[in-house]
């Protein structure tokens, strides 16, 4: 028996529940009235969780206790140089303003300008704008062209040239 810190009724019997981000020793009667009792957890935050909650075997660096993705995963699609341009076309396209492209994508209006200025946002961002301005701002990668400075048939100078040289 103890006192319930919401009402004060003294010598009740009390549950332990969330308040919030407090926990607070509440009486039947005030855990009833507040609807303070266990939650359900939203089922799409369930299944996340319980596709987070994978087998060590399963999950990247395991063995190492490293956490984060495995780089070698990576895709080859890149974002393309113009995304900016290609966004802000998009939207121009459909006649929207920055604010009813932000309501539709439910970001905020800072985001849609920082964008559209240059700024990169984050992945899940971009996919964002992907579908709902159905563009696509991914492209299969390319790999970069290199080119040899000394076109000369010879080796090249080495440390122990250049020492040869020094004296």
């Amino acid at each position: 028996m103890a006192d319930c810190e919401l009402c004060g009724a003294m010598k009740v019997s009390v549950r332990h529940v969330k308040m919030g981000k407090a926990e607070v020793a509440a009486c039947a009667r005030c855990s009833e009235k507040m609807n303070l009792g266990p939650k359900e957890t939203a089922p799409g935050l369930a299944r996340a969780q319980s596709m987070n909650a994978r087998p060590a075997h399963l999950t990247p660096y395991s063995a190492k206790g490293k956490k984060g993705k495995d780089i070698m995963l990576k895709s080859t699609l890149e974002l393309v140089d113009d995304y900016a341009l290609r966004i802000t076309a998009a939207r121009k396209a459909k006649g929207w303003n920055q604010a009813t492209l932000g309501k539709r994508m439910a970001e905020t209006v800072n985001i849609i300008k920082s964008t559209e200025s240059g700024k990169r946002p984050t992945d899940s961002v971009l996919k964002k704008f992907e579908r709902v301005l159905s563009i696509t701002l991914y492209e299969a990668s390319t790999p970069s062209q290199t080119q040899r400075v000394d076109t000369s048939t010879g080796r090249g100078m080495t440390l122990g040239d250049y020492l040869d040289d020094l004296r």
